[in-house]
């Protein structure tokens, strides 16, 4: 399966792509033209990289990676802000593939950290991550409004 994945930088054409994986992530219908321009915004800022992989026929997961200079770390810093590969695509070396490249990036960039965040109710991502070399090391606490 690998050996005939694609992975390419994120751009204009993909937006359905990347909304319907973003809905399904976030099991909700999200307003397209809010989506729309936020994706836009954030798919043109140089400090975000977003990658698709694909296969010849379709595409088989994305990860979205921004990152900012954070005075406590005193550099640069990246946070995996979604990452999906489609239920069939899972297990299969995809999203392996991705992190590499965010790995490739953050050190090309001499970024100080990689960090991701999942929510408590994804508790099988914990496994996951620490899988792809990542260690639970902080607690996140959030305010919705």
């Amino acid at each position: 399966m690998k050996s005939n994945i694609k992975i390419r930088k994120i751009e204009k054409q993909d937006l359905d792509f990347v909304y319907k994986a973003i809905c399904e992530l976030e099991n909700e219908v999200l307003d397209f033209e809010i989506f729309e321009t936020i994706f836009s915004e954030n798919i043109s800022n140089p400090k975000n990289l977003y990658l698709i992989a694909e296969s010849e026929t379709e595409g088989l997961g994305f990860i979205s990676f921004h990152t900012q200079n954070l005075l406590h770390h005193c550099g640069l810093v990246g946070e995996i802000q979604e990452f999906f590969i489609h239920l069939k695509y899972r297990g299969k070396g995809v999203g392996r593939l991705l992190i590499n490249e965010v790995v490739d990036f953050a050190e090309q960039h001499n970024l100080k950290s990689i960090e991701v965040t999942t929510n408590k109710r994804r508790a099988e991502n914990v496994a996951i991550y620490e899988n792809l070399g990542f260690t639970l090391s902080h607690n996140k606490f959030t305010i919705y409004r």
